[in-house]
């Protein structure tokens, strides 16, 4: 791998005319080497993305791991946690991770993941239609040891009509906990259908009640 300066993401080499990402292949003399900060900063400089590593491409660090919750999967863009993802295997969080972010490149590391499960406060990626970030940022808005309901928050957002809107885009949630969509329940009270499971959604439910 590439030694990269401090706070520099991305070389360029002047003899071929390309810049890379720390991870590439590619060995280059470093005396044909330069750093850059942002691939934006390498083209202004006249040097074009590599074809091996396409480092114009958005990269996503992740990991995954076990938790109080099961097997996780939290990745993280330069803005924020862009995903935490519950499954039953690698595999799957993997191709889940995929498919929600097809134009990503993806880079395993090995942070732990407990902060990320257990209410700890960070940035977050929201990446999603107009609608459903304003469902998920109210959704953040409901205290731990609190639920609402789908009519509330659609009610809270200002479109009373939109419940079954509402419940769509709980479903489609990327961020498991973050965005605390398992704080939101029917109109009677009982649980509904959770993306990772009821079980899960009990577990969180239960420990946020205490």
């Amino acid at each position: 791998m590439m030694p990269m300066p401090k706070a520099k993401h991305f070389y360029s080499v002047k003899t071929t005319g390309v810049y890379c990402r720390p991870s590439c292949a590619a060995r280059p003399k470093m005396e044909n080497v330069g750093f850059h900060a942002t691939a934006a900063e390498a083209e202004r400089a006249g040097f074009r993305p590599c074809k091996r590593c396409r480092p114009e491409r958005e990269a996503l660090d992740y990991a995954i791991g076990e938790t109080w919750l099961g097997l996780s999967l939290v990745a993280e863009s330069g803005k924020g946690v862009c995903a935490i993802l519950f499954g039953n295997s690698r595999t799957a969080l993997k191709r889940d991770l995929r498919d929600r972010f097809p134009d990503a490149v993806f880079i395993e590391t090995g942070r732990a993941l407990a902060g990320f499960v257990d209410g700890s406060r960070f940035a977050v990626d929201l990446r999603g239609t107009a609608f459903q970030k304003e469902v998920w940022q109210s959704l953040r808005k409901i205290p731990a040891g609190q639920t609402a309901s789908y009519a509330d928050i659609a009610r809270t957002i200002g479109r009373p009509k939109a419940v079954r809107a509402v419940a769509q885009a709980c479903a489609a949630n990327p961020l498991a906990v973050a965005v605390p969509c398992h704080r939101v329940v029917r109109s009677d009270g009982s649980l509904c259908g959770y993306r990772w499971g009821t079980e899960r959604k009990k577990r969180l439910l239960a420990r946020e009640a205490a």
